[in-house]
């Protein structure tokens, strides 16, 4: 069993006629991650014995018409915690670490009867545009094992595009949904922040991060976020608006939905290549009765400066509580208080967390906070306004989701920036807390191109109704890593 020729709403119409049992599809789906996840490496942990006895109780039980995603296995980024489970968020510092509880998100599919069958690999916390700074694992690209799966939402991305599992859950900071989503061909949708509860999971900048669903169709996508959705009294951000069905505007029609294009999104640094796919793309969506304008966001070049002065602080007082302590990894032979913290510290946490907590703790500090934290922080609401204004008079934002197509792993090692640059158009979007999803728009050198779509606060629906528009008229869906495409 691989996922890579169906669909969720397949899989339940399978499951109800029970041409198929969900111990079945269960089992079979772990056949296929073992015999697969050696070429992709995907998976750090695996929750064989859980996802077995609850698949059972789902044999048991019965599954209803309504309940889309009961007995449908998906995976888990593993900054996630989820209870009695190892999670590790790809650090040494949290190896061997079981939570004694779930997060929000998975509460919330576990009622839904959808089945988790494993912790995906990431950037460590999240830290990261390629999956390599894990401590675990190097995640490959689901098209071509030489290149980044990108991230940090690596492993998540490279599960769905491979077909080990028809869904995902990713974290999206700074493009970490989208990003990956982009380079492995498939949909990843960053929620307006606050429409997914954030309880439980692993913080990197708590005003930034954003859960959301990776998967192969618009539609997928869409039952997931109706899954994940909705307030949670237990994360202060979470929102109380009204979640509506998400699928309910999947009909194919974009006529008259006014569209703009940021011409600062289409400019230097930003590769011909990928240009030309996305401006075809949008050309598609003209094509099905969309109306297309060209607009400027000039702000978005402080974009990135923005985000790594404010999240790298948040990241500074977030990763404060790994200290050796209460739980996780601990340094031995240390003689003093201070000497753990320190050691523990230093051992535990990679090179590229590390730089992120020093350059937070410096941009905090009281000779700098004025200089760069509030500045960071006037930047970014002077890119949310220029985002209300665009939306003032158009439904959606359509670009490129990344500048370049996947590379080769460890071309940008020895230079951040480059790899920073990677979220440079995706960056924005977390700053202004509005939803962003990532689209297959077509290849570059047999490599996925991602397309854009950026919607107002809490207008999800929008962007689902113009990428179903865009998927139903290019079967891109269809196109499948190592198939005849």
């Amino acid at each position: 069993m691989n996922f890579l020729k169906t669909t969720v709403k397949d899989l339940h119409q399978d499951l109800i006629a029970k041409e198929l049992s969900v111990s079945d599809l269960t089992k079979e789906t772990f056949d296929n991650i073992k015999a697969t996840d050696d070429r992709y490496e995907a998976f750090i942990t695996l929750m064989e014995e859980q996802a077995l006895g609850q698949a059972q109780n789902l044999d048991k039980n019965g599954i209803e018409e309504d309940q889309i995603l009961a007995g449908i296995p998906f995976g888990i980024k593993d900054n996630m915690v989820t209870k009695d489970v190892q999670t590790t968020a790809a650090s040494r510092i949290l190896k061997d670490f079981k939570p004694v509880y779930s997060a929000a998100v998975l509460e919330n599919l576990e009622q839904a009867g959808a089945i988790g069958v494993g912790k995906l690999n990431l950037d460590e916390f999240a830290m990261g545009s390629t999956t390599e700074t894990s401590y675990y694992k190097q995640t490959k690209n689901a098209w071509d094992q030489t290149k980044i799966p990108g991230g940090s939402s690596g492993g998540s991305a490279v599960a769905v595009a491979a077909g080990q599992v028809p869904f995902a859950l990713g974290s999206d900071t700074g493009g970490s949904i989208r990003q990956p989503a982009a380079f492995n061909g498939i949909v990843g949708l960053k929620p307006t922040y606050g429409r997914v509860s954030r309880w439980g999971l692993i913080a990197f900048a708590s005003s930034l991060d954003q859960i959301g669903p990776l998967t192969r169709t618009v539609e997928d996508n869409a039952l997931v976020l109706n899954a994940i959705a909705g307030y949670d009294a237990r994360d202060q951000t979470s929102s109380k608006k009204t979640v509506p069905d998400f699928t309910a505007g999947l009909t194919g029609d974009v006529k008259g939905m006014k569209i703009a294009i940021p011409k600062e999104y289409f400019g230097k640094g930003v590769d011909p290549k990928v240009v030309e796919v996305v401006k075809a793309g949008i050309a598609q969506l003209e094509a099905l009765g969309a109306k297309v304008e060209e607009v400027s966001l000039p702000h978005t070049k402080y974009g990135v400066a923005a985000y790594y002065i404010l999240g790298s602080s948040e990241a500074s007082s977030n990763l404060q509580r790994f200290d050796g302590i209460r739980y996780g990894f601990r340094a031995e032979n240390v003689k003093t208080l201070e000497d753990l913290y320190v050691q523990t510290r230093t051992q535990g946490f990679g090179d590229e967390v590390k730089r992120r907590i020093m350059l937070g703790t410096y941009s905090l500090s009281a000779g700098s906070y004025d200089a760069y934290f509030k500045k960071a922080a006037q930047v970014r609401t002077l890119i949310a306004n220029e985002f209300q204004n665009v939306f003032a008079q158009y439904d959606l934002i359509v670009a490129p989701t990344t500048p370049n197509i996947a590379y080769g792993f460890g071309e940008n090692q020895d230079d951040p920036q480059v790899a920073y640059m990677n979220d440079a158009l995706t960056i924005p979007v977390n700053l202004a807390g509005l939803p962003g999803m990532s689209i297959n728009a077509g290849f570059v050198d047999g490599l996925p191109v991602g397309m854009q779509l950026i919607g107002n606060r809490f207008e999800e629906a929008k962007i689902y109704q113009a990428a179903y528009a865009f998927e139903q008229a290019t079967r891109l869906f269809e196109k499948i890593p190592g198939g005849e495409n």
